[in-house]
């Protein structure tokens, strides 16, 4: 698999919707399409603090991750929180939410925000077996950059 992480694009609209509509389902819930619809223009926008990346296969997109710049009383160069992140089930065991982890790291690292952060259900076993890889787990049931 030659996988390619790189910005998200306005003409990826309907990949990231497919990608974005799964991740909702896996955590049982749903948005109206204006929120999604507003969601991805906020990912877009240079004014925004939300970013988004993809995870591409050749043409075919099979992940995504969504992360967030932002303020910390404790740390006056701020922190990213890693928001949302989500494999095409396939595509999952193949590396490709590590890449997308590392890229979110490299993103905080080049903006000087070197901590990362993100939460998960503890039901998420498959998904914790990689965060307790590349996180340390924190009391608060949140992974922190080590």
């Amino acid at each position: 698999m030659g996988i390619e992480i790189r910005q998200l694009r306005e003409s990826d609209y309907d990949a990231w919707h497919r990608l974005w509509t799964g991740y909702l389902a896996y955590y049982e819930s749903t948005l109206p399409e204006q929120v999604k619809a507003q969601s991805f223009a906020r990912l877009l926008s240079d004014a925004s603090a939300c970013h988004g990346l993809l995870a591409v296969d050749g043409d075919r997109p099979i992940g995504l991750v969504h992360y967030i710049f932002h303020e910390h009383m404790w740390r006056p160069e701020g922190v990213c929180y890693l928001q949302d992140l989500y494999c095409d089930p396939e595509a999952r065991g193949t590396g490709v939410g590590r890449a997308l982890i590392e890229a979110v790291y490299a993103a905080a690292d080049a903006n000087g925000t070197p901590r990362v952060y993100w939460l998960t259900q503890h039901f998420n076993d498959v998904a914790r077996r990689l965060y307790d890889r590349v996180g340390k787990l924190s009391p608060f049931i949140k992974y922190d950059r080590p």
